[in-house]
């Protein structure tokens, strides 16, 4: 129902209107991968009940408007202060590990429909290439390609391959190779420069069938036989049930919950003391604008859009100035950054130029997607202190690293706490996987007042302060920084 060209299309309108109007325009707007599993629970939904799942969009989209009025009218921004990092590293873990699962779960999809078999049966008359350029060409885009041989191997290795490559080039900017802006230039570019070389690698075997990305030509909508550009709120076949109008509201409060916690979570991060901005946030102004563009999407079937947390930090990192003349041993003061609209406004011009960019996209493997999958899932989990406190659960305390959570508190006490949020990882991971996965943004709230509530009877003020405290001020060494390490949230 939605593909590419939509998401594009959003991601470049939504962005040039959210860099003009925006309170806070260093914040860059995108997908998000909560917002992904929301999608995939409704349109599950949808389907199970025989709803149509894009005019259902349509009615949460007009809940979101009135929610977001409501919300900002009383000035509700103020609730995220009681979203601490226990609810955001258990969201972002949980993410990053969906991420890596669903890399894997794709994988081992092309190894069942293509498997490693002793003898192929030849091709009647002509090869795997040829006849999935003549579907091409006969618009047969889904026509099934099975049974190829090394296509399963060949995109086993495109998608290590991207994903080391992307893995050593954002190492890479931390090394002692080069000048420092080489290095960071270098390190920017490491997802492009992958996707680059994977693809090349795959051009030059070209008698090995991939699965490529599929995207339509221009303008056109990823599924024309089954919508066009306008979504009637009534049904386009047949009429929507008016009780589900009414009842919209709920699966809206959940894409609220879900759009609240980034966008305000990113902007807390951005505008951060230690970045001394000039201009102050907007945190009512920027939530009501993503929330009412997100909220004419869907008569588009356009997706909804969000903060999105490494890009915003990527982008206010990039116009940042540091002190030069600092002393031996002395780190880097940050002496302005640069507050403007162009380059927020130019980053989704250029996405919105890549639209007629078709035939090239159609040129990249879904194996090299694969590989930036599990970068992203990858990555994301070296900012998050949950996971560094699940290495230490493993690791001898006399190896632990001097760190508050670990000096401060007892190494049972520190596990317990851990484990804690293990446990709602994995009940959110089964209520992701059930037919309650609707209820996943709101079983993910239900962690707040889980930590404000029945966490301080467990334990004392001192140890939740050292477990449950943002980090030091963050590390924007001019040569090594590194935004992942900056979040609790990822991408």
């Amino acid at each position: 129902m939605m593909g590419v060209s939509e998401l594009i299309i959003s991601t470049a309108t939504l962005g040039v209107l959210f860099s003009l109007l925006a309170g806070q325009p260093l914040l860059i707007i995108g997908f998000s991968g909560p917002l992904l599993i929301f999608e995939e629970a409704f349109y599950k939904f949808c389907q199970t009940q025989g709803f149509d799942y894009l005019t259902g969009r349509v009615w949460i989209g007009f809940w979101l408007f009135f929610i977001v009025l409501v919300i900002v009218a009383a000035e509700g921004s103020f609730l995220v202060r009681y979203i601490s990092p226990f609810t955001q590293e258990i969201f972002a873990f949980l993410i990053s590990l969906i991420f890596i699962y669903e890399t894997f779960s794709k994988l081992i999809k092309v190894f069942s429909e293509h498997p490693l078999l002793k003898s192929y049966p030849p091709p009647s008359s002509q090869n795997a290439v040829g006849f999935v350029n003549l579907s091409q060409e006969m618009g047969l885009l889904n026509a099934p390609v099975l049974n190829q041989p090394n296509t399963a191997l060949l995109s086993l290795v495109l998608m290590l391959g991207t994903f080391f490559v992307a893995y050593f080039l954002r190492k890479f900017r931390n090394s002692r190779f080069l000048g420092g802006k080489a290095r960071r230039v270098i390190g920017d570019f490491g997802i492009p420069i992958s996707i680059l070389l994977s693809v090349i690698v795959d051009y030059y075997i070209p008698n090995t069938y991939t699965k490529k990305l599929n995207v339509p030509s221009g303008f056109s909508v990823t599924s024309p036989d089954k919508r066009g550009w306008f979504i009637s709120p009534f049904g386009d076949k047949e009429p929507f049930p008016a009780w589900m109008m009414g009842a919209s509201v709920i699966p809206a409060l959940l894409v609220f919950i879900l759009i609240f916690m980034e966008t305000q979570i990113t902007s807390l991060i951005v505008c951060k003391r230690e970045r001394r901005l000039v201009k102050g946030s907007g945190f009512h102004l920027d939530l009501l604008l993503i929330v009412f563009l997100g909220a004419l999407c869907p008569l588009f079937g356009l997706p909804w859009l969000t903060a999105a947390t490494v890009r915003s930090v990527t982008h206010v990192n990039a116009l940042t100035v540091m002190s030069k003349a600092t002393a031996p041993g002395e780190k880097p003061m940050i002496q302005e950054v640069k507050e403007q609209r162009v380059t927020g406004m130019l980053v989704a011009l250029l996405v919105g130029m890549s639209i007629v960019m078709t035939d090239v996209l159609r040129t990249i493997p879904l194996a090299v997607l694969f590989g930036i999958f599990l970068y992203m899932g990858v990555t994301s989990l070296t900012g998050i202190q949950l996971y560094e406190r699940i290495m230490l659960m493993v690791t001898p305390a006399k190896h632990h690293p001097d760190h508050i959570y670990v000096t401060k508190v007892k190494t049972w006490r520190m596990n317990l706490f851990t484990l804690i949020q293990l446990g709602c990882i994995v009940l959110l991971w089964v209520v992701k996987s059930t037919v309650a996965s609707l209820a996943f943004p709101f079983i993910l709230i239900m962690t707040v007042p889980l930590r404000r509530l029945i966490l301080t009877r467990i334990f004392e003020e001192r140890e939740l302060k050292a477990l449950d405290s943002e980090e030091d001020s963050p590390n924007f060494d001019e040569d090594g920084r590194d935004e992942y390490n900056e979040l609790h949230m990822n991408v």
